[in-house]
């Protein structure tokens, strides 16, 4: 009987021990996470932002809410994104410890401070997006860098300083839909990409070279501007090498001559000594949530902060010219658009508020009004609506989707007008400004739901760093800023002009792809040269030319858009003029010789243009 009783005990104490274990396991696993977590911030440099991170505190997760900043939470309470962006982090991203979350999909690091080579990504097997963008990460990029991750999706390192070739793991990672390497020293040829699904592929500003591969033919000219080696659609034609061939064969059968007479032992050297650094300019020291806040122009929206902003589901539009830019998604809220600046350091405090004053007076149907702003003087934020039909260039340019349709000469016609209004407005509005717009193009012409035209990054001349905007600001390539760096009330009107011509032609202007002023290639130079020698035809958009009986009404819009490209600066119209003949326009025809159109589609050849019809020059 004391048997059974100390048997019986000895069952009950096991029970009790392994009730126990289970219940230590269970909350030592929901603890977990926040020791990771905290363990990851502890091991950054830079971490003031991330005071929330505290075990003692609620954890991170709860369910599908996000209590931490930067993170967001699976439904059964485990974490799926890690959004530390534009926070000043610096010091080593551990992937050892990232690994023990087993169910993170996102990692974003965007616009912080890290340095040195690419971070261990492989070891987080199924990350689906990485973003890496504006840092200073730097140095080659390991072959097996991206090994084992067939989850990737979308892979973001712009703006940083790495070097060498893509790393063959990265162009084989199959699911791959979106790549961002602009602005970075990358170099070698550019790999053929299999994926079937790359939607979005930037590779502008590095050091590619060779043939463009078929693959990646279909992208804009943009997302391979600043490469001075590429060539081949949708860049200009690569050239022969025969020629270059044949005097290489010579130079080597003449060396080897020389070498064989007067048996002289050469040795050569070979150094290449060009690695110039791009440093990149991120917030630095980690207190944007602490020195400032948001400052809202606009009276009409539901206020929100900035670590609103901060914990918002964020989407990565781009890196443009000024900075980076995404979607973020308000909590129960819009959706907005963050456009980072990070070359406006050289203007002050009081002058940057009063000139954000300015924009967020300005109202007007034709421009996309500014929300809010942030202000340090390293970095600036700009806050705007979100729209969702994407921009002018997207529609004229990118890759042509079914839900997509074809824009016609009706719609372009209006967008034309608005644009013109729009650009009249800002004129009326900054009637001191040599150029009210200053960087008036396709991709800053956004289209809302009904095809309107909202005209976006405007009137920011006064507060860009003046060397910056004079490298890459699309005013600075008129011809006048080409010649002099003086631009004027007419330059806005040379880049209505281009805009004109890229809407009629459908061709994107590739003076715009070189990074400093100026350019060999010039879409007005191409369109004045095909409608004095060939048939109207050649010049516009086929797409376009499915509108019947239009084409009188394209040729004086065409006109227009050349008087407006005039280099001869008092020749060239001013902007009142063009927008009177532009608001002349009409959807049909009224002319006899222009209704001949035999069928839908069917384009015009029976009229050439003469001098009559385009009495200037566009360039001198």
């Amino acid at each position: 009987m004391a048997h059974k009783v100390a048997c019986w005990h000895l069952r009950m104490l096991l029970f009790y021990f392994l009730v126990t274990a289970c219940h230590l396991f269970a909350a030592s696993h929901g603890a977990t996470d926040a020791e990771i977590l905290v363990n990851f911030k502890n091991s950054l440099s830079t971490n003031s932002l991330l005071h929330d991170w505290n075990v003692s505190g609620i954890p991170p997760c709860t369910g599908g809410s996000d209590n931490w900043v930067g993170l967001r939470c699976n439904d059964d309470g485990t974490i799926d994104k890690l959004l530390l962006e534009n926070m000043g982090l610096n010091g080593t991203i551990d992937m050892d410890i990232l690994m023990q979350l087993p169910k993170l999909r996102t990692l974003s690091f965007m616009n912080n401070s890290f340095e040195g080579p690419m971070p261990e990504v492989k070891k987080l097997a199924s990350l689906r997006n990485l973003y890496l963008s504006n840092n200073s990460f730097s140095g080659k990029i390991d072959k097996d860098a991206f090994d084992g991750m067939s989850s990737l999706k979308e892979v973001y390192l712009a703006h940083n300083e790495f070097t060498g070739e893509i790393p063959r793991s990265l162009v084989l990672v199959r699911k791959l839909t979106k790549l961002s390497l602009e602005g970075n020293q990358f170099g070698g040829n550019l790999p053929d990409f299999p994926q079937e699904n790359l939607g979005v592929f930037n590779a502008a500003g590095n050091n590619f070279k060779g043939q463009i591969p078929t693959s990646l033919a279909d992208f804009s000219p943009g997302s391979f501007a600043g490469n001075q080696g590429l060539c081949g659609k949708p860049l200009p034609a690569c050239k022969s090498s025969r020629k270059k061939t044949i005097i290489i064969i010579a130079v080597v059968v003449v060396a080897v001559v020389a070498l064989s007479a007067i048996v002289v032992f050469a040795c050569i050297r070979f150094g290449d000594g060009k690695n110039e650094a791009q440093s990149s300019d991120p917030f630095g020291d980690g207190k944007m949530g602490d020195r400032g806040q948001l400052h809202f122009v606009r009276h009409d929206r539901d206020r929100f902060d900035l670590q609103d902003l901060l914990r918002a589901s964020a989407e990565v539009l781009g890196s443009g010219i000024f900075g980076s830019s995404y979607k973020a998604v308000l909590l129960d809220g819009p959706a907005m658009v963050v456009k980072r600046f990070r070359h406006m350091s050289s203007v002050g405090k009081e002058e940057f508020h009063e000139h954000m004053r300015k924009l967020g007076a300005l109202s007007h149907p034709n421009l996309l009004p500014l929300v809010a702003y942030y202000y340090r003087k390293e970095d600036k934020l700009l806050v705007s609506d979100f729209i969702e039909n994407g921009s002018l260039a997207s529609r004229l340019h990118g890759k042509r989707s079914p839900g997509k349709p074809w824009i016609d000469w009706p719609t372009r016609l209006r967008i034309v007008k608005g644009v013109a209004k729009g650009l009249a407005y800002l004129y009326k509005e900054f009637p001191t400004l040599a150029l009210p717009h200053g960087h008036l193009k396709s991709s800053n012409v956004l289209l809302d739901d009904t095809f309107d035209p909202l005209l976006t990054d405007y009137a920011l001349v006064p507060v860009v760093n003046k060397d910056h905007s004079q490298r890459f600001m699309v005013a600075y390539k008129s011809p006048e800023c080409s010649r002099s760096d003086r631009p004027n009330r007419k330059t806005d009107v040379w880049s209505l002009g281009i805009l004109i011509l890229e809407i009629l032609t459908g061709k994107f202007p590739e003076n715009y792809l070189t990074l400093g002023k100026g350019g060999d290639a010039d879409l007005a130079t191409w369109v004045s040269s095909v409608v004095r020698e060939e048939w109207t035809g050649e010049v516009f958009d086929m797409d376009m030319m499915r509108t019947k009986n239009c084409e009188g009404e394209m040729l004086k819009l065409l006109k227009i858009g050349m008087c407006c490209c005039e280099w001869n600066l008092e020749r060239r119209w001013d902007l009142k003029e063009a927008v009177a003949k532009i608001e002349e326009l009409k959807e049909r025809d009224n002319d006899d010789w222009s209704n001949s159109y035999a069928s839908e589609g069917e384009v015009s050849s029976s009229r050439a243009v003469t001098d009559d019809d385009f009495p200037f020059s566009v360039n001198s």
